[in-house]
């Protein structure tokens, strides 16, 4: 195999138009999904390898197998889901006595967009550095965004969580702090897909995460202070709560600040994250008075408790890409709202 025997993560997203699996790294040299032919060339091993990657999406095992000529050792292992998808696989080709090298830590992933809930897998959460006991297989969109420090192509990300579409994919470089403190880079790497489900058809980001170092020596990780980041601190005021909202179904995709207390928004919080049933008609009129500039009023969030919070809002437009807004949300408590 070619670059010095590294590892090969390939993606095996799927997806209409996406048959053919791609890579994503090189070791911990970084690829933009790029086709295996481009790393390997026509060499006399590319036919081995997709024969490979093809076993291992079939058995959903490890494989372990010898190239055609059998003159070199292959391995095959698989990134599987809690749901028990295979998003990747890792690859590598050596000589028959040779002692592969470990491969850097990967884990897969999945968003589900019209569901709002994301699943890992034990290795993403062995890469995240989570304790047994604090280990859960689902939680809702925000609480992905707690561990991650993005940098300036963050509203590409964030454009795609709200209007993908089948075959939409995004590649990422951004900073994970793990839960022991330490900050690693990642490669992020996803495609939209359709998958049916009772009866409709559900968008779900496939993705996988992968280590790619430590995050100070990493250029392409972002900085951990970045000029938006400062702009955003300082207009913090006291007792406030920001948030990022998608204007097209009204959920919460990210807290800028630490989240407000007592409103359910965790996937364990007990209770569906909700705006009261009467003030929706409300808050979809404010909604669309945003192309006129900010808008203010109150509304009622549902609680960990299951009562009702009463808040302060002010909003603005955010503008995420040519074609695709967000309203960054100001969120203050009033007090407990009767029911």
């Amino acid at each position: 195999m070619a670059d010095g025997n590294r590892w090969l993560l390939i993606e095996t997203f799927g997806g209409e138009g996406h048959e053919e699996p791609s890579v994503i790294a090189v070791g911990r040299t970084v690829k933009r999904m790029v086709p295996l032919a481009t790393v390997l060339g026509r060499g006399r091993y590319l036919d081995d390898v997709r024969a490979l990657v093809a076993r291992v999406l079939r058995s959903g095992q490890p494989v372990r197998d010898m190239t055609h000529d059998s003159e070199r050792q292959m391995i095959g292992d698989p990134l599987i889901t809690y749901a028990g998808r295979i998003h990747g696989v890792y690859a590598w080709t050596g000589h028959p006595q040779e002692e592969p090298p470990a491969p850097d830590p990967a884990g897969a992933w999945y968003l589900n967009l019209t569901t709002d809930q994301i699943g890992g897998s034990g290795d993403l959460l062995d890469l995240y550095g989570v304790r047994p006991e604090d280990r859960r297989t689902k939680r809702r969109l925000a609480e992905l965004f707690g561990r991650l420090i993005t940098n300036a192509d963050e509203s590409a990300g964030l454009a795609l969580i709200v209007r993908s579409q089948p075959g939409d994919e995004h590649q990422a470089t951004w900073s994970v702090r793990r839960d022991d403190g330490e900050l690693r880079a990642a490669n992020f790497a996803c495609r939209a897909v359709a998958e049916p489900s009772d009866g409709q058809i559900q968008v779900v980001l496939r993705g996988i995460t992968h280590d790619i170092g430590p995050a100070d020596e990493t250029p392409s990780a972002p900085p951990r202070i970045v000029l938006a980041q400062q702009v955003l601190a300082a207009e913090r005021q006291p007792g406030t709560h920001r948030a990022i909202i998608n204007l097209r179904n009204l959920r919460l995709i990210r807290w800028v600040d630490d989240p407000m207390p007592g409103v359910a928004w965790e996937y364990d919080a007990g209770y569906e994250p909700a705006i009261h049933p009467d003030d929706l008609p409300a808050v979809k009129q404010m909604s669309e008075r945003l192309v006129d500039g900010r808008v203010e009023g109150t509304v009622r969030l549902r609680s960990v408790t299951g009562s009702w919070i009463q808040v302060a809002i002010s909003a603005n437009l955010m503008v995420l890409d040519v074609h695709t807004t967000a309203a960054l949300v100001t969120v203050s408590a009033l007090g407990t709202a009767a029911p």
